[in-house]
């Protein structure tokens, strides 16, 4: 025991027993806040679809129906799981929880607010990118391992879809990236802060990318008017039909993490992140719930185009990702890269001739 003791003293373990103590009590308070919020945004979508319908919605459990999804958590968790007779047990169980596991640890480079970041890595895009392309393994393996041809049938829709729309995805923000010079969030959220407020964000000298980046988003989450993995006319829910209990809540949870993380990305790329949309000093110390707010207004307008907007045919859902967001995001990069390399003092004179 005395010669252990003096290895663990000599080797100093110290700092890097706190570093790893630090970052897992900040992991898990990341996934605390995520878990309650989720719950509101969830209420909050459904009370959107009922007024856009014209009807109440959720309002029964809690004041004002605050209670409902926590409701719905333990009426998940207390049912029984069910397996189907055919389907292969251990991989039917273990593609729900593949799919919540990735959903949440793509959270770990998302800076909230200036230094609020599990890990502030300097490839936090190619993180996204490489965690983004696992998340279809849960899907996919969920559909085969039921053992059901329609929940096979939603496996392969959702693979395809992902993946047509993961492309669009990705040389839209290799544009933001020849912009900034950085593969860091957190310098990304920082090069649209010029004392400018709304004038200096992304979205506005990239607004088409916003818009397509905003609609790749729907498509890539299953969102509507692209959920036609889960279209119910068609597939009865598509990958997740044999799924019930708590194996369906952690798809659900999944989904619904991919969706708010499209949310923060919009945010962090094109809509300033943490910054005031206002050059006021008060208002520029108040980063995390600018952040918030901007999260929910684009949770907002997902839900509402959820209520609006009808179902696409799925050659429609492929022929906008191959044949229109494609050709136009390349071509925009194009442009972007070539006004950068004919003129490589243009963004650095914009940007002082807007600061004035």
């Amino acid at each position: 025991m005395d010669a252990v003791l003096s290895f663990l003293t000599e080797r100093n373990w110290d700092q890097p027993l706190i570093a790893v103590l630090t970052t897992t009590v900040q992991a898990l308070a990341l996934m605390v806040v995520l878990l309650v919020a989720l719950a509101f945004l969830l209420l909050f979508d459904r009370k959107v679809w009922a007024a856009v319908q014209m009807r109440k919605g959720p309002n029964v459990v809690g004041a004002f129906g605050l209670l409902q999804s926590f409701a719905d958590f333990f009426k998940f968790v207390l049912k029984e799981i069910t397996v189907p007779a055919g389907a292969d047990k251990t991989v039917f169980l273990l593609a729900p929880f593949i799919a919540f596991v990735l959903a949440f640890i793509s959270w770990a480079v998302i800076p909230v607010a200036q230094g609020w970041v599990v890990a502030d890595i300097n490839v936090g895009i190619l993180y996204l990118f490489a965690i983004s392309s696992l998340g279809i393994y849960g899907i996919i393996m969920g559909g085969w391992a039921s053992n059901s041809k329609y929940s096979f049938l939603g496996a392969l829709r959702s693979a395809a879809q992902m993946i047509s729309y993961e492309v669009s995805l990705g040389f839209i923000i290799i544009a933001v990236i020849l912009l900034v010079g950085s593969l860091n969030l957190t310098d990304i959220v920082n090069s649209q802060d010029r004392g400018q407020g709304i004038l200096n964000w992304h979205f506005i000298p990239l607004f088409p990318l916003f818009v397509m980046f905003f609609i790749s988003a729907l498509a890539e989450t299953n969102r509507p008017p692209f959920d036609l993995p889960e279209a119910e006319s068609e597939l009865v829910a598509g990958y997740q039909v044999e799924y019930s209990s708590t194996p369906y809540l952690l798809f659900m949870i999944g989904e619904y993490l991919n969706i708010v993380l499209m949310g923060a990305m919009t945010t962090i790329l094109f809509l300033g992140g943490w910054h005031s949309p206002i050059d006021i000093a008060p208002l520029n110390q108040l980063g995390l719930f600018w952040f918030g707010a901007k999260v929910v207004f684009i949770f907002f307008l997902f839900a509402m185009v959820k209520a609006i907007v009808p179902r696409y045919r799925y050659d429609q859902l492929m022929r906008i990702g191959w044949k229109l967001f494609l050709p136009t995001s390349v071509i925009y990069i194009m442009v972007v890269a070539g006004l950068m390399l004919v003129f490589p003092d243009m963004a650095a004179w914009f940007q002082s001739w807007r600061a004035g």
